[in-house]
């Protein structure tokens, strides 16, 4: 234990700090740290190196190398640095590297070296040149703060949703500052900079002097200034060598340290865990680390070589030629678990544990002691804890055996800490790995959670151990494997020296159906990589049509695409496809390719008839189709023409669609009708009244109503209306004028040849009881009784029933006689059956 604890180094009585290696770094490096350009990424994040050739005016000529290590050293790539001078590097949240050029310029590269995307601060920023750079992370993203030759700040909170906003001016700034930095207070981005012995934070509307509470006396620059992780805390190097600490607002401070060095340091970063009470700031000049805090004394430590400090949420990351470390507080459970003489219950169940190993009965005495104090409980969660925080896997171990040991003792323990923490520290041991190189604390890992880690992985083409992770989590298909398969399959159709057959094959015998992966998207990037072919192979193992159309459109495989939407069976996919072919394609083409899909050219049809009426008129033009013609131009001559000269222009046009159609009886019929409205407008002319767009029906109607009968029976003629049919119509229509005397003659101008039935009917209709009589002598004996019984003349049409001897007669008489009176005919008619069924 004594062991264990000799690289701990007190900060006062209250906290102690450690240092470990991480990594022995193998980059073999061929410049020194101090001569590049370093860019780290927090979380463990990967390193980058530009050699800074324009510094020197005997390399000048010489063209740069931007090389990507991961945080074990590990290449991950080198290219040729073929832009503009760079002024700084950095990380965004997304680990993609930001590289600030003099003239603005903002160039994106992936882990890999390959190039993302580029954007400008500004014009401003163009014509003045770019001083300084600072990245920096906020809750919103990553922002990019820039000062110019003309001593402004331009900055951007969040470089994926560019918005530059130009800071207010200093007032009598006419050299660079001393120091500054960029700070996020109440979720806005300031500038925070030191001219002499004054400080200014600027905001989006003013400059504003700050001071900062209870600095020493004697001031008169600021050297450094450091911000900590989360932004809540702020130290300030002076050139009296005290260094003050407070909060980043300025309004309090937490305390004071005099490090009797006036030298500017190199780097100034914080050194805090989360929920600690210490606050400490590590120091770094040319060979010399100090680590100060609220204490009179510090903790100091000798660098052999040019190191590079890197704040991580947790601690702080110490990286140079050869070594990468990682400089922290203790944890409180380690601190109460390995300290010396701690009678702490998980020192205890700790010591207990070893001994029962030896099966010693110490064993026992050390447990009685944890259990008599009722502590076991806590002793079994501060080994849990003090796990997690630990780098070497056998002390993890021999802390989890320990908890184990002390949870048999326990009745109801819950076990789900000790089983997160197995499986967190398995993923940690799996990432920390030199070959993975991802140095994560459990405290980091927790902030950054699983998926973020999963993207890392994915983002490094760590495929296996991504799937191995999720696997071993127990991961939704969705949120693990399935997408990470799909991130390979995206990276896979990047290979261009594979074909494009083996590269879908490969795909698809890996993926097949698995849910949640969308070959769409995969072959989406096919596409933006120009491997067309290839991404027309992935759309076919694309269950969804509605997915597969919309990038055949993009890839200009209109016709492709238009079979597709056809197969899926979905019109507003096939309407969509055939909106782009239209604007596509020349008309000639269009119809051409619509004659080729008869499903595609009638939903097309039906789209015209609503939308494009002319477009219709040409698609049966083509297809010679004289049928749908002669229908187009009959809808057309209503729809559109007012005058009756142009429908009856329209008609004729119709009906010699209709004949070359070989459909005669709608040529007459077409025929027919412009003769009735030739007809209805001499009528309108000479009569008056309004008889145009009548039916032939109505139009005798009105002729009749009008007391014009010699015009609509000459009309009847002309149009070969059937005998039955002018009947009815003038019955009807007198009827309705109630002009009996000429229904009367007209009923006698010739046999009926509808009988006399209707005339009864007209009547009772019209509740005329006196005329329908007349009527009802003159109807046929096959439809006697049935008149009778409609002018109520019940005992008459019994007695015809009766002479007729139909029983389906006698029935409907029968269901007649309702009331009182209609008794003896009842009776009559019950005798009558009843003789019937004797014969």
């Amino acid at each position: 234990m004594d062991c264990y604890t000799a690289n701990w180094n007190p900060l006062g009585d209250s906290a102690f700090y450690r240092k470990y290696e991480l990594y022995s770094m193998d980059w073999d490096l061929k410049e020194e740290l101090r001569d590049c350009l370093v860019a780290a990424a927090p979380y463990g994040g990967p390193i980058a190196l530009l050699r800074n050739p324009w510094r020197k005016e005997k390399a000048a000529s010489m063209r740069p190398v931007l090389d990507i290590y991961s945080a074990s050293g590990m290449p991950l790539a080198s290219l040729l640095w073929k832009s503009g001078p760079v002024v700084s590097l950095g990380w965004s949240a997304e680990e993609e590297l930001l590289c600030v050029q003099e003239d603005g310029a903002v160039l994106v590269y992936g882990l890999h070296g390959d190039f993302r995307r580029h954007f400008s601060m500004g014009n401003e920023v163009l014509q003045n040149r770019v001083l300084d750079a600072r990245i920096f992370h906020t809750e919103f993203g990553s922002g990019v703060a820039i000062l110019t030759g003309a001593h402004r700040f331009t900055l951007s909170a969040n470089v994926g949703d560019l918005k530059l906003r130009r800071m207010p001016e200093v007032p009598g700034l006419q050299s660079a500052p001393s120091c500054w930095t960029a700070l996020c207070q109440d979720r806005v981005a300031h500038i925070l900079l030191a001219v002499g012995p004054d400080l200014y934070l600027l905001d989006h509307a003013a400059c504003s002097a700050v001071t900062p509470p209870g600095l020493a006396p004697g001031v008169s620059s600021f050297l450094q200034m450091a911000v900590s992780f989360t932004y809540r805390h702020l130290a300030l190097f002076t050139d009296t060598g005290y260094i003050w600490m407070g909060t980043a607002s300025l309004k309090e401070k937490l305390c004071e340290f005099n490090c009797n060095i006036r030298a500017p340091p190199k780097q100034m970063v914080w050194c805090s865990r989360p929920r600690s009470k210490e606050r400490a700031v590590v120091v770094a000049w040319e060979r010399r680390l100090m680590v100060v805090g609220d204490a009179p004394e510090s903790i100091q430590f000798v660098l052999d070589e040019d190191s590079y400090l890197v704040p991580e949420l947790d601690g702080v990351r110490i990286f140079s030629r050869s070594t990468h470390e990682f400089l922290h507080e203790v944890p409180v459970a380690s601190e109460e678990i390995f300290k010396i003489a701690s009678m702490a219950p998980g020192a205890l169940l700790l010591e207990a544990q070893k001994e029962y190993e030896k099966e010693s009965q110490k064993a026992d005495e050390y447990l009685r002691e944890i259990q008599e104090l009722g502590q076991l409980t806590q002793a079994v969660q501060q080994c849990i804890e003090a796990a997690g925080h630990e780098h070497q896997p056998d002390m993890q171990k021999s802390l989890l055996r320990a908890a184990s040991f002390g949870k048999c003792f326990l009745d109801r323990f819950p076990p789900d800490s000790f089983v997160h923490m197995c499986q967190d520290l398995r993923v940690l041991n799996a990432v920390r790995d030199y070959h993975i190189g991802i140095p994560l604390t459990y405290s980091q890992y927790k902030q950054l959670t699983i998926q973020v880690l999963l993207d890392r992985l994915v983002l490094r083409r760590l495929y296996p151990l991504a799937i191995q992770i999720c696997e071993y989590l127990r991961l939704p298909e969705v949120q693990g494997v399935s997408r990470i398969l799909a991130h390979w399959a995206c990276y896979k159709v990047q290979q261009k020296d594979v074909s494009d057959e083996d590269v879908a094959r490969a795909i698809n015998q890996k993926l097949g159906d698995t849910p949640g992966v969308s070959y769409s998207d995969i072959a989406a990037r096919a596409y933006g990589c120009g491997r067309t072919e290839l991404a027309i192979k992935l759309l076919e193992y694309e269950p969804r049509s509605g997915e597969q159309v919309p990038l055949l459109l993009k890839m200009k495989r209109s016709k492709l695409a238009l079979s597709k939407a056809i197969e899926s069976g979905d019109t507003d996919l096939v309407f969509t496809v055939l909106l782009h072919l239209k604007n596509e394609l020349n008309r000639g083409d269009f119809f051409m390719t619509l004659r080729n899909q008869p499903m595609a050219l009638s939903l097309y049809r039906q789209f015209c008839k609503h939308q494009e009426l002319e477009t219709l008129k040409d698609l049966y033009n083509q297809d010679d189709n004289h049928q749908e013609l002669g229908s187009f131009h009959i809808r057309a001559s209503y729809a559109a023409e007012e005058r009756i000269e142009g429908r009856v222009a329209a008609l004729q046009t119709a009906a010699d669609a209709f004949y070359k159609a070989k459909n005669e009886f709608a040529a007459k019929a077409t025929e027919d009708q412009m003769r009735l409205l030739r007809l209805q407008r001499r009528l309108e002319d000479e009569l008056g009244g309004q008889f145009l767009d009548l039916s032939l029906h109505d139009t005798v109607t009105t002729l009749i109503l009008g007391g014009h009968n010699k015009r609509a029976e000459q009309l009847a003629r002309d149009f070969r209306i059937p005998d039955k049919r002018l009947w009815w119509l003038k019955l009807t229509a007198l009827a309705d004028l109630e002009d009996w005397e000429e229904l009367e003659k007209f009923s006698k101008s010739k046999k009926s040849p509808i009988g006399y039935l209707p005339f009864v009917e007209i009547c009772m209709k019209q509740h005329n009881k006196y005329e329908a009589k007349k009527y009802a002598s003159r109807v046929g004996p096959e439809q006697k009784v049935k008149a009778l019984l409609l002018v109520g003349d019940v005992a008459q049409a019994a007695d015809v029933a009766i002479e007729h001897r139909n029983e389906a007669e006698l029935s409907l008489v029968l269901s007649h006689c309702t009331g009182a009176t209609d008794g003896a005919t009842a009776d009559k008619i019950q005798r009558a059956r009843a003789q019937a069924q004797k014969k």
